[in-house]
């Protein structure tokens, strides 16, 4: 059963994920497959939103492995990362919002707690996009080791005054087939929970793309585990309409119908 977040409980919901949409797309693409359908989630974002409101430079950072260096894209540009700044770039072309990629293939939390303090923390960035969990899941990694290094790497970032997003695991043979992906997903959303970080579930979209006739390997390079172009667009476009929904205000959207 999919989460609530991620069900379309009213038209509201339909309407706000409309009106992000119609920001995030400045011209028409040609020869592209069309993203599915992804209802904004209220991410809570105070550190970001006052950066924008003090008219400061925002800078995002995506930490993670390989599905965050953009492994199988077909090139840099279409990393998920290059790809969500130039959609907040359409989107807040005042912003001159940054992202940038610290994502390391092969890493999981030990690697990218250790890193942490110099590749995040350094570069004193408004929000961070942890995406961690597959190459655990795949290594059979503990739980409540996975958790603790988890929570304290948020509590981390939060003391240092950012806003935090979790990615979980993409749905893909290679992460499905262990035990441990269910697992470490489920302790990312207690994680979350826990610490008020906010929580972007790949996992719990591609299910829904699935209901809605996009099965998750429509997403999946032909290595069985990283995104293909199709894939890193998609989840580039959720998350950058989960960032705008709560910093666009209610006449902007209003003005972009």
């Amino acid at each position: 059963m999919l989460p609530l977040r991620y069900l379309f409980a009213s038209g509201s919901l339909l309407l706000m994920a409309g009106l992000v949409s119609a920001l995030l797309v400045s011209t028409p693409v040609r020869a592209e497959q069309a993203c599915p359908v992804s209802p904004a989630l209220n991410f809570h974002l105070p550190h970001l939103r006052a950066a924008l409101d003090a008219a400061q430079q925002p800078v995002i950072v995506a930490l993670g492995s390989s599905s965050t260096e953009g492994a199988m894209a077909s090139d840099r540009a279409h990393t998920y990362p290059a790809l969500l700044q130039g959609m907040l770039a359409r989107a807040l072309p005042n912003a001159h919002i940054v992202v940038l990629n610290r994502g390391i293939g092969g890493q999981d939390a030990p690697e990218e707690l250790a890193r942490l303090g110099t590749d995040v923390i350094a570069v004193r960035p408004q929000l961070v996009i942890w995406q961690v969990g597959a190459n655990g899941a795949m290594r059979n990694a503990d739980p409540a080791a996975f958790r603790r290094m988890v929570t304290q790497g948020v509590e981390r970032m939060q003391a240092a005054g950012i806003d935090v997003v979790l990615m979980d695991n993409q749905h893909c043979p290679r992460v499905d087939a262990t035990p441990e992906g269910v697992l470490l997903d489920r302790v990312l959303g207690q994680v979350a929970e826990a610490t008020g970080a906010n929580l972007f579930s790949r996992a719990a979209l591609m299910e829904m793309w699935t209901v809605e006739g996009a099965p998750a390997k429509q997403f999946i390079s032909t290595d069985g585990l990283h995104h293909n172009n199709l894939g890193y667009r998609c989840i580039a476009r959720a998350l950058a309409g989960d960032i705008l929904s709560p910093l666009l205000p209610t006449r902007s959207l209003a003005e972009n119908r």
